[in-house]
């Protein structure tokens, strides 16, 4: 029997991205089989592709960081799971596949009423989102915050949780995405058109408490001088590779150290690197996440869904910056 995934061919644009046949073999002991559901596209996916990004795996290889779906087999020594099972996992890479072989240390089990193109964007973009605010930084009620780059999949996650934390919010999108940032209780900045201190400086002549950025570059200069004595900027953009990551490591720490007597600080987030270490925070804040989906106090906007196997066009979609929260990969009999 055979199963067929989207690989990366070698390095370049979505047209890289093509679709294989592969051979169904039964799971190894520890392992299980796993028919995927729903996968999301997204910007690491992107990195990963174009090569931009440290740690990408070797090409060929399949894109998508999680991945949830339903254990069709278990080899010999894995009780955790059963077959029929709703399960989800982060994996780094391999979601753009209708199969996928797993070991069991990695499964955590999803509720059966759950949406499962809602299901798939808490694994990396919400519980990012939820171990940034509560691990990270550690917000309380009534902060004072800036998300760079609010619209997308993790920033619309940190405006969602941020408002359940009764934190004030500030988020920088384009103009046609305001509308969302003001109904997920954030005061829009057009970083078109705005400028960005001017306006965090007149609204908080204080300055801030936290700044959450996504973007990078430039952005984090930014984001130093709004904070406030105090202030911490929290950087989640993926890690570049070549001497553009060492240039960004040198900043990093020289700044560290320039801001040492106003105290201010940066902590960089990657919940690769944190998972790696430990898996026990994920697998103890996806169950919350969860939680709070089926109570309906989070509802993830998904922009556009496709089939799995469409993964070039939803990677293009995703690169044209019209896109308002996640892009959700599913199963065709999902759609």
């Amino acid at each position: 029997m055979k199963y067929k995934s989207v690989i990366v061919t070698r390095k370049g644009s979505p047209e890289v991205l093509k679709v294989i046949e592969n051979d169904l073999r039964a799971p190894l002991p520890g392992e299980a089989r796993i028919k995927i559901h729903a996968t999301s596209v997204g910007r690491t996916d992107i990195g990963y592709r174009k090569g931009e990004l440290s740690f990408a795996p070797k090409i060929p290889f399949v894109p998508g960081y999680e991945m949830m779906g339903t254990v069709d087999a278990v080899g010999e020594g894995v009780t955790n799971v059963a077959v029929g099972d709703r399960v989800a996992a982060l994996i780094g890479h391999g979601g753009y596949s209708e199969y996928i072989y797993l070991g069991k240390e990695h499964l955590v089990h999803v509720p059966t009423t759950l949406d499962s193109a809602e299901a798939v964007t808490l694994i990396l973009n919400y519980v990012s989102a939820y171990q940034m605010l509560h691990r990270t930084a550690k917000v309380k009620a009534g902060d004072k915050v800036l998300i760079i780059g609010a619209s997308g999949g993790v920033g619309t996650a940190l405006l969602q949780l941020g408002k359940l934390a009764g934190l004030v919010m500030y988020g920088t999108a384009s103009r046609s995405k305001h509308n969302i940032l003001t109904e997920l209780g954030a005061l829009p900045i057009d970083y078109h058109t705005q400028d960005l201190v001017d306006v965090i400086h007149r609204a908080e002549p204080n300055g801030l408490d936290f700044v959450f950025d996504g973007v990078g570059g430039e952005y984090g200069k930014i984001g130093l001088e709004v904070l406030g004595k105090g202030g911490e900027l929290v950087e989640y953009t993926p890690a570049p590779s070549g001497p553009g990551a060492i240039a960004l490591l040198g900043w990093l720490i020289l700044v560290n150290l320039l801001m040492l007597p106003n105290r201010k600080s940066i902590k960089g987030y990657g919940i690769s690197a944190l998972y790696r270490g430990n898996k026990r925070p994920f697998m103890d804040d996806l169950p919350v996440l969860f939680n709070l989906l089926g109570e309906g106090k989070i509802k993830p906007i998904i922009a556009k869904k496709f089939p799995i196997l469409e993964a070039a066009q939803a990677n293009e979609l995703l690169e044209s910056g019209q896109v308002t929260g996640n892009v959700v990969l599913l199963a065709p009999a999902l759609l």
